[in-house]
């Protein structure tokens, strides 16, 4: 039974008396109010000047925190207590308690058995006492355990046996088996397994130092110190894949662990003070950076290694103003970096790379370019990439000047506002138009490649349409090689769609982007080809489904789409973001803004050029695309591109992904086959790891997902508590109101799941939201944002917020429950019966809330509706039931006739309807407030 009287802030703040303040504070301890006693209790320290009264008031608020479960602040509280009176055993035992729910046994048991020292017969004191007791002796024989575990593994190590390494791995995934791994010179037993070079022994060996450096800063910092970074970049650089993707597992664990450690004042579970490691990090980065031009270290080695430097070094967020990692890097490692991005391994020598090497170094060189802050430090960048190209274009040797040109390609792929600039240089465009006509297959790779990035503005596409498409044309027709005709081909394809979506701007003739459309669907289907040059078929598309013709017939070709899809699961990840941008087109998922006609009319009139939407990008033709694409696997094509670990995955890409994922769920009858082929758990990354506009996309797929499919199905498990975080960012000024709409529907279906996930929405400061959008003007959102309350005030804790009495809260709910919008009256009075069922104090204040109370609930019971008619009802009963003086006005209004018609029932009546109207007229019997049929 809830008290009629809650003591507030409002009560206590003019009170100066520490002595009354705990006096108050123990009174509703015992009532059962521990925010309200905490309150006290600490308003009386604040005041308090006594030491012996402070020790008091310490131990009084250690028993409200272990009350609210918060057990560190209980230990500090009394051992503050402590610190003034060492004999208060109360203190003692809280202190006891607290330190037993931390898990700190041995302190725990040495409190207990100081107290059951000095009160022998206290049942309490024994109870615990036996409790840690035992907790110690199994403690001790699991380490124990696990310590003859671990020796017993090294013993069988030193025969060599393989199972006995796959073993220790097992072990160091437990806390206590990599403690004793750790303590037990496993390290070095590690070292000579890697040493050995063998696979059967360096991958357990690795995974195994994995367990021991997860979450832990103290072994991390050791076993760097230990095995030293040359020894750990060195099996990184194996040839072997396998091999060097755990050794690179291995090395973003360990960075996790040393950044998590410089974000803590104390870290290691030892709660020793540690030396900063922002040493042991730049160490580690300065070998990542050495690692990239060396000639010992493999394809995959070096791609691992720009792939850590791409997560470790740029800012997570430009909230944070530090970007010294990023100059740092730039000012020690940029030149080796483009020396690897401007490696032409068939004519220049240098580095061995994959085909995924050049992408990801201009995924690098963008990360870094866009980490920077200020004009001066982006001149700086800019300098120095313009000083390294102009040294070997301005050298004599073509492959100097060819090593040059690969550079400019990969700045044009990376930061290209630098690879403009840079193929800007005199003489620079002409090189590369002019290489396009060598005999060489290599130098024409190499200059059409640069030619297909350069294409990307109206300007210089203009440029090279009267430069360049005669070359390419003639490329394309009579070369020999694949390779050459594949890239030619998608050259041609870049300039043929500079218009973009606008129908009216073409470059080439009507009909050839269709013709280059249908050549480059027949080298995507074509087996025989490499992945590599079917790859440069998909970029073709990229570009020509700008034009609505050509995505029509993609997506009519079942085998083309197929065979993209396939392309997006293969190993060559720099086909993704084609693929991304391809689908991004055929669903017409690309953001457009729809001119004013006003402004259309007066472009018309002074005859400037007004962009045209193709017929076929209508409405019809979008969703008849998505319906061929979800035939055609594209959901499970998007699912495997977000698992990809890669450089190439980039944020642009994923916003890709997120748009697509979007188009495809905003059809109701498609969100199961996305939910049942893995798209909402896909979802989950990009709303956290994707551009600005990205997560927006990406969370507002989620809603539609959780508006219309149970999330515990869509979201098994644990994840659908991953959901409520960017279903609330949704509800911002910078999302469109159909945006928030959205999320406050899906908020609403999840609140009423369990209170486990209301605790999730309130600790996301979503309340406080929800209530701001119950004053918005849109009547579909204001209804929203009531659903969604009525659902959140399940939770005690929202429903605490309705017993302030300094606002409007009740009043708005008894308001919106008179409104015309049938939804809005539905919501609010549904919020209300919640309410007075839970809270009968608040019955008290709804006629002080309008004066028109009783008229509200009266249309309520008079309500067409069923629903609205039972909400009033349910109300009714509750008021009646909170007070005999509410249930006597209730009585002397036509509140009782109307109760009685309702409580007879009838042919169309609602049963629970006519049960809680004739016990509210029982109850007005029990008051003797009406007479029975008999009694009159």
């Amino acid at each position: 039974v809830r008290p009629l009287y809650v003591f507030t802030p409002q009560n206590w703040c003019m009170t100066k008396d520490p002595s009354a303040l705990k006096e108050e504070g123990n009174k509703l301890f015992k009532r059962g109010d521990l925010e309200g006693a905490l309150s006290c209790y600490t308003s009386a320290l604040e005041l308090s000047a006594c030491q012996d009264q402070s020790a008091v008031l310490y131990r009084n608020r250690s028993a409200c925190y272990l009350k609210l479960q918060d057990y560190s602040k209980a230990e500090a509280d009394a051992t503050r207590a402590l610190e003034t009176d060492p004999g208060d055993i109360k203190a003692r035992f809280r202190r006891a308690q607290a330190l037993h729910m931390l898990g700190k046994l041995d302190q725990s048991f040495l409190d207990a058995q100081k107290c059951a020292q000095l009160e022998p017969k206290n049942k309490a004191f024994q109870e615990l006492l036996g409790q840690l007791s035992a907790q110690i002796q199994q403690k001790a024989v699991q380490l124990s355990s696990t310590d003859s575990r671990v020796q017993q593994m090294f013993d069988l190590l030193s025969n060599s046996s393989a199972q006995a390494a796959q073993n220790l791995v097992v072990l160091s995934r437990e806390d206590a088996g990599a403690e004793q791994i750790f303590r037990n010179d496993g390290v070095k037993l590690l070292q000579k397994l890697l040493e050995s070079q063998q696979e059967d022994f360096v991958l357990p060996a690795l995974r195994t130092l994995v367990g021991l450096c997860t979450g832990h800063q103290p072994r991390t910092m050791a076993i760097v110190n230990d095995l030293g970074m040359d020894r750990l970049c060195g099996v990184m650089g194996s040839a072997t894949s396998a091999v060097s993707l755990s050794a690179c597992h291995l090395l973003q664990v360990m960075f996790e662990a040393l950044t998590e450690g410089m974000k803590k004042d104390v870290r290691g579970k030892d709660e020793a003070l540690l030396p900063e490691p922002s040493s042991e990090l730049r160490s580690m980065l300065r070998h990542l950076i050495d690692m990239l031009p060396a000639s010992s270290v493999s394809g995959p080695g070096r791609d691992s290694a720009i792939n850590l430097l791409v997560k470790q070094v740029p800012r997570k967020s430009h909230k944070n103003p530090d970007n010294s990692l990023s100059l740092w890097v730039i000012d020690q490692g940029l030149k080796k970096i483009l020396e690897v991005a401007g490696t032409v391994p068939e004519v220049t020598g240098g580095p061995s790379l994959t085909d995924n090497t050049p992408m990801s170094c201009s995924v690098l060189l963008s990360k870094l370019y866009d980490d920077l802050k200020s004009d001066r430090e982006r001149e700086n960048f800019n300098k120095l990439c313009e000083e390294y190209i102009q040294h070997h274009f301005g050298s004599s040797g073509l492959e100097s000047k060819l090593r040059a040109i690969q550079t400019v390609s990969a700045l044009l792929q990376g930061p290209s506002d630098v690879g403009n600039r840079t193929l800007e240089m005199s003489g620079m465009m002409e090189a590369v138009i002019s290489l396009c006509a060598s005999e060489n297959v290599t130098h024409q790779q190499v200059a059409i490649e640069t030619l297909i990035h350069a294409a990307g503005k109206a300007k210089r596409a203009s440029f090279i349409t009267a430069n360049g498409v005669a070359l390419l044309k003639d490329l394309y027709k009579k070369s020999e090689n694949d390779q050459i005709r594949v890239r030619a081909l998608v050259g041609l394809c870049k300039l043929g769609s500079a218009g973009g979506t606008d129908f009216s701007m073409k470059q080439f003739a009507e009909g050839s982007t269709l013709k280059l459309a249908k050549q480059c669907r027949k080298w995507l289907c074509n087996d025989s080809l490499l992945p590599n040059s079917r790859r440069w078929a998909v970029e073709g598309l990229a570009y020509l489904t700008f034009d609505a013709d050509v995505k029509e017939d993609l997506v009519g070709d079942t085998n083309a789409l197929q065979a993209m899809f396939h392309l997006a699961k293969s190993e060559d990840k720099t086909v993704l973001f084609a693929i991304g941008s391809t689908l991004v087109n055929c669903t017409n998922s690309y953001d457009v803004e729809k001119p004013d006609p006003q402004m259309v009319e007066l472009a018309k009139y002074a005859k400037q050029h007004v962009p045209e939407e193709h017929p076929k990008d209508a409405q019809p033709f979008v969703e008849k695309r998505l319906l061929k694409l979800l035939e055609a696997g594209v959901v499970s094509a998007l699912v495997c591109m977000v698992k990809q670990e890669s450089p190439a995955l980039t944020e642009t890409c994923k916003e890709c992904i997120a748009r697509v994922f979007l188009a495809l769920v905003d059809r109701q009858e498609a969100r199961g086959t996305v939910v049942a082929q893995g798209g909402g758990k896909a979802l989950l990354p990009l709303v956290s790891e994707s551009t600005d506009v990205g997560k927006i996309k990406a969370a507002q797929a989620l809603a539609k997902i959780t508006i219309t499919s149970n999330p515990e199905i869509a979201f098994p498990g644990e994840r659908v508590y991953e959901v409520v975080r960017p279903l609330v960012s949704l509800l911002a000024l910078e999302c469109s109101l159909l945006q928030n709409f959205e999320a406050l529907m899906a908020l609403t279906n999840l609140a009423g799941i369990s209170e486990r996930i209301r605790q999730k929405i309130i600790k996301e400061k979503a309340v406080s939201k929800v209530e701001g959008y119950m004053f918005e003007e849109n009547d579909l959102v204001r209804a929203a944002a009531t659903e969604c309350m009525c659902n959140l005030v399940l939770s005690p804790e929202v429903q605490k917020l309705y017993l302030a009495t300094d606002s409007d809260r009740l009043k708005l709910l008894v308001l919106y429950s008179g409104e015309d919008d049938e939804r809005l009256r539905k919501a609010a009075a549904g919020t209300l019966a919640v309410l007075t069922g839970d809270m009968p104090e608040l019955c008290t204040r709804i006629p002080s809330t309008t004066s028109h109370w009783m008229e509200i609930l009266q249309a309520l019971l008079l309500s067409e509706s069923q629903d609205l008619q039972h909400r009033g009802v349910v109300i009714t009963l509750n008021l009646i039931q909170a007070e005999k003086s509410l249930a006597e006005k209730l009585m002397e209004s036509e509140a009782l006739e109307i109760l009685s018609v309702l409580a007879k029932g009838g042919e169309a009546s609602y049963a629970p309807v006519t049960r809680a109207a004739q016990r509210c007229l029982d109850l007005a019997l029990e008051y003797r407030l009406i007479k029975s049929y008999e009694q009159a």
